[in-house]
Parts: structure tokens; sequence; C-alpha cells
């Protein structure tokens, strides 16, 4: 029995890198064109096979939603319902990132208070004198 590691390894990409690649890059309009003329299976497969990928999820969502359930859960079992959801799911505001810290917030109170002033006497002839020694 192979582990996860080794079944991860040995996943061969299931289209031609330089199509994989336009993918990629291409715009969501260019993309679902790029898409289309991939056949089902094979969508399916690359579906997988970026979501397995973390840099790659936004593209497996996307060529998720050209997948029928049955053909996600054919490949993917599990994985391929969950990617099917996800890819059904309305689209998200995409949020900052923050490391995965929390997020600094302001205090609206003073830091601290100060205890006023209080003026002292100068004594002036003591000043007067020590200015003109």
């Amino acid at each position: 029995m192979f582990s996860s590691r080794d079944a991860f390894d040995n996943d061969a990409c299931p289209v031609a890198d330089y199509l994989l690649g336009q993918m990629y890059r291409a715009n969501p309009n260019g993309l679902s064109l790029l898409v289309a003329n991939v056949a089902p299976d094979a969508r399916a497969r690359l579906a997988l096979f970026c979501y397995r990928r973390s840099h790659l999820h936004a593209l497996a969502v996307a060529i998720a939603s050209s997948c029928t359930e049955r053909e996600l859960i054919n490949f993917g079992g599990r994985v391929g319902s969950t990617l099917y959801a996800l890819a059904r799911e309305p689209a998200r505001v995409a949020t900052v990132s923050h490391g995965g810290r929390k997020p600094i917030t302001l205090s609206t109170k003073p830091l601290s208070t100060f205890a006023p002033v209080v003026d002292d006497e100068i004594d002036d002839e003591e000043f007067t004198a020590t200015v003109t020694a």
C-alpha cells in the first residue's frame, strides 16, 4: 500500500505542461475556453490534480465548476465530492491574510493619564543669582 506522500509524488498531470501553464495564466474568460477543449474525464482528473497542490487551488475550483459531480466522485471519491461542493459555493470576497496571526486592533482610549503639572515657584532671587554668577 502506498502512503499518501507516494501517491502525491507519483501523481501525473492529465494534460500537457504547456496547457496547464496557459490555464494558470489565463483570465476567467480564457480559462473557460481552454477547459472546454479538455475531455470531461481528463478535466475531472485535472481539477483533482490541481486541488492537491495549494498554489493551484483556485484553478482546481474553477476547473471543477465545469465538471459533473459524478465525474469528480468517480476519480476523487470524497475529495471529488468536496471539490464539487467548493466549486458550487458562491464566490467569496478575498480576505487579507495576516500570516496566521490575529489582526491588530487599536485602542480608542488614551494610553495613559498624566498627573497635572504643578507650577513650581522658582525663587526669583536664587534664579537671578545663578544666572549672573
